[in-house]
This record gives structure tokens, C-alpha cells and sequence, in this order.
């Protein structure tokens, strides 16, 4: 550590005697990370460094990992390094809070990237930190890689934070440009980053089972919604880094309100529940899947009406999905079926125009990636108003969400909320269903409720 930096150290904490400060440095075996230790992003890295380098030949490109952030006065937010920082280095440990990527011009053309690290600080006489910062230090958080290491792991060279400094560039936290360029490059995902894409929807596949399995002890407790949100908590923390997202438990008119995660109302049987829940990998890329589930485990004749509409939309939207397609034909394609439904229903006059809004609210799906709401930072012109290209993920997850207070609906219909998500890969054919080993019909989802809970019996 260097003598100028300060500790960080609590109100209550003592100060170290000169004796301490000696003895702390004394006498620890060798405990080395092994020589083999690579990310597992190490082999794909520097295509994508490649990739940005060639948009922005000679210029200084800056790409933090982010900072920490005071969470209950001594405490932080658990750390996730910026995305654009773990898909360029690999590196997505809550140990990068701090770092920077820079990529210095060299040559006519090319970048050399350099890691800027807090490093592991040296157990030695007058080195504090590792056992009195609660921020950074070893025994308070855990072990940092050191320099040679962390080249090791990432195949980049390293340099010590503290020798940074205020270089000039564009850097990614503040330049709109560059932040767009990142978030372009990341719209078509490598073979790797599929595969750890279909790893987090197979760890979500297994907590919406733990979910249903759990439904008896959630429908008797007075919170049952949070019962539910930590059931899927744990698979996520087990499998994965954690959610992707605060997962969206909402059971009954709840399921109305679209971000509805106080998860705090109780389960009654004759409801559905609408579940948005998605485990994040180790690498950081998320699922995110939503099933609306008869709680009772039998949709009801009018529930079925609703989920059957919005089912329909669904398949439509998938129906659409293929390379050249423009991104906003899926949506388009889900809003007809929707709009359409809500005419037969008598709800609206005919199915023209845009009111149908009123009951679906926000858009039919959106990119998929190390964020759950990925790329976002790309310009329209790739992104929204552009076209699918193969291997590109994304949702698709129309809805209906009926309010309970709302005078232009039937009174059978007021309250009910229903969702159906589901992750795609965009194909050379079509898409592929990644999320597909969770029923998706009526009569499957049912039968599947009813296995899981005969099983747990």
C-alpha cells in the first residue's frame, strides 16, 4: 500500500502499536494462486479488445470497473464490476471495485491494453492494510490477486492503481460515444457467451421448480410472496453470483404493477402468481424468465382466458424472430394478438390504434446479456429501430396487466396480471427457445405444477 494512502479503518477501531504493526508481518506461509489460474473469459478477451480497438485507432480508451458504495455507514453495496470492464479483462470478482482498463494507442492502428489494479498489499513491517481496512484488506474481504497474477489470469499487463493518475481519453463512465460503441459490440453474442447464457436460464429452470415445490409453506406464511423471492434467492446464490435483477414475486392485483419487488403480501390459492426472476452466472450473464402460476395449482376459467391471450401474443412474437427482421417486428407482431384479443372481449372498440396500451404497458422484450436490460447504451439505429442478426439473445414477454380499479373492464377481469418471458438466440433459421424446459401452455404448465408438488409429497 502506498504510505500516502489512508485506511479505512471504524470509529471504534485501535490503533496498532509498532510491536503489532512488526508481529502482523511476520511468519505467513506462501499462499500463491496457482500458475494454470486463468478467467474463464481468457481465450475470447482479446478478440473484443480487437473489436474496440479498430473503432477508435489512436485514442485513449478508458474503461473503469466502477466504485464501491457506502451502503450502511461502514458497510458497501456488494460490488459487480461495469459490464463493459468484466467482457473486455474477464475479470467479474467483487474485487475490482477501483479498476481500470486503458487502452493506450500503439502503432498506427492498434491499442495496447493495460490493467490498472488494486493489488494484493504486502504482508510486511509498516503495511497495515491487510489486516485493519475494512475496505480492501485481506482479512476484512478477502484476497486480491497480485500484479503477476492478475497479468496471469487475464493475459494483459498490470500496473498498480496508484500509478494511473488522470490520463487524458475518452472514457467509458463519461463519453457517450464510447459508451455506445461498447454496447454495440456486445449486441451479437461469441459461442461462449451463449453458453453461459443457457447456464443461467438452466439454473433458473431449476429455482422456478425449488419455487413451485416451496408453494405450500409460501401459501401458509403471512409473507408468502418474500417466501418466495427467497426460495429462488438461494438457487441463485448457490448456483451463480446471485439474481440478475430484484426478482418480481407478485401474486394477485400485484401482478399488475410490472416492477413490483416489496414482495411483501401474503399467497391465497384461488390467485396466480406472476414470478420474473433470473440467475446470474459467475461470469456475470443473467436469464430472465417470467411464468404466471395458478397458486392453486388449476388456472380458473377466466385466469385461463387472460394467460391463453397473452400465450398466443407470445407465440407471435416468437414467430418473428429471424436475421434481417427488423428488432421491433416481434413487439409489433405480440401487440396485434393482444390488441385484437381485447376487441373479442368487447374491451375495446376494435383493435386500431394504440389503446390497447392501457392494458400492456411497456414494450415486448429487450436484449439479453451480462445486464438483464443489455446494450442499452447502443444508438437507436442498431438497437431499436435496426435488425436481428444471428446470435443475438433477447426476450420476448408481452403481457396483460388488468388493473384492479379499472372501470373499463369487466369485474371478472380486474386484477389480473399475466406475463409469459422467455430467452431466445436468434438463429440462421429463426431463434431457439433457450428457456423451453419451462411449460409454457395451460395443460403443461398445470401438469408440471402438479409433478412437482406429488413429487414433494
Amino acid at each position: 500500500m502506498h504510505p500516502a494512502t489512508p485506511l479505512h479503518t471504524g470509529s471504534h477501531d485501535l490503533p496498532a502499536s509498532a510491536e503489532l504493526s512488526r508481529f502482523m508481518a511476520e511468519s505467513w506461509a506462501p499462499s500463491a494462486l496457482p500458475d494454470s489460474a486463468r478467467v474463464p473469459a481468457h481465450a475470447v478477451t482479446p478478440a473484443r479488445r480487437d473489436r474496440l480497438s479498430a473503432r477508435f485507432p489512436g485514442e485513449r480508451l478508458i474503461v473503469p470497473a466502477g466504485e464501491l458504495t457506502v451502503r450502511s455507514n461502514d458497510c458497501d453495496h456488494r460490488f459487480r464490476p461495469h459490464s463493459a470492464y468484466a467482457w473486455l479483462t474477464g475479470l467479474t470478482g467483487e474485487d475490482q471495485a477501483g479498476g481500470v482498463l486503458v487502452m493506450e494507442p500503439s502503432g498506427a492502428h492498434g491499442h495496447e491494453a493495460v490493467l490498472h489494479l488494486r493489488p494484493r498489499s504486502p504482508r510486511v513491517d509498516g503495511d497495515e492494510e491487510f489486516y485493519r481496512d475494512r475496505r480492501y484488506g485481506e482479512f476484512w474481504v478477502g484476497r486480491r490477486p497480485d500484479l503477476a497474477e492478475a497479468e496471469r489470469l487475464t493475459g494483459l499487463r498490470c500496473a498498480h492503481l496508484e500509478s494511473l493518475g488522470s490520463p487524458p481519453g475518452r472514457n467509458a463512465a463519461t463519453d457517450p460515444e464510447l459508451a455506445a460503441a461498447l454496447s454495440e459490440l456486445r449486441l451479437v453474442k461469441d459461442a461462449w457467451e451463449v453458453e453461459q447464457l443457457q447456464l443461467a436460464v438452466d439454473h433458473t429452470t431449476a429455482g422456478f421448480e425449488d419455487v413451485v415445490r416451496a408453494l405450500p409453506r409460501a401459501l401458509a406464511h403471512p409473507r408468502g410472496e418474500r417466501w418466495i423471492e427467497g426460495v429462488f434467492g438461494l438457487r441463485a446464490r448457490a448456483e451463480g453470483n446471485g439474481t440478475g435483477y430484484e426478482t418480481i414475486a407478485a401474486s394477485g392485483a400485484h401482478a399488475c404493477v410490472l416492477h413490483w419487488i416489496r414482495n411483501d403480501g401474503r399467497l391465497h390459492r384461488d390467485d396466480l402468481l406472476l414470478l420474473d426472476a433470473g440467475v446470474e452466472t459467475d461470469s456475470l450473464y443473467t436469464a430472465d424468465i417470467t411464468r404466471t402460476l395458478p397458486l392453486s395449482g388449476r388456472f380458473s376459467p377466466v385466469q385461463r382466458q387472460v394467460y391463453e391471450l397473452v400465450l398466443a401474443a407470445q407465440d407471435a412474437g416468437i414467430a418473428a424472430l429471424r436475421p434481417g427482421a427488423r428488432f421491433r417486428d416481434f413487439h409489433r407482431a405480440a401487440m396485434r394478438v393482444i390488441a385484437e384479443g381485447l376487441a373479442e372481449w368487447g374491451v375495446l372498440k376494435d383493435a386500431q390504434g394504440d389503446l390497447h396500451r392501457r392494458y400492456t404497458l411497456c414494450g415486448s422484450g429487450h436484449m439479453l446479456g451480462l445486464d438483464v436490460h443489455d446494450c442499452a447504451k447502443a444508438r437507436a439505429g442498431t438497437y431499436l429501430d435496426g435488425v436481428l442478426a444471428e446470435g443475438q439473445v433477447l426476450t420476448v414477454e408481452p403481457g396483460l396487466y388488468l388493473q384492479p380499479d379499472d372501470e373499463t373492464l369487466p369485474a371478472e377481469l380486474r386484477g389480473i396480471g399475466v406475463r409469459i418471458e422467455d430467452d431466445l438466440v436468434v438463429t440462421a433459421e429463426g431463434a431457439r427457445l433457450m428457456s423451453g424446459a419451462l411449460p409454457r401452455t395451460v395443460e403443461d404448465v398445470e401438469e408440471w405444477m402438479g409433478t412437482l408438488l406429488d413429487a414433494r409429497a
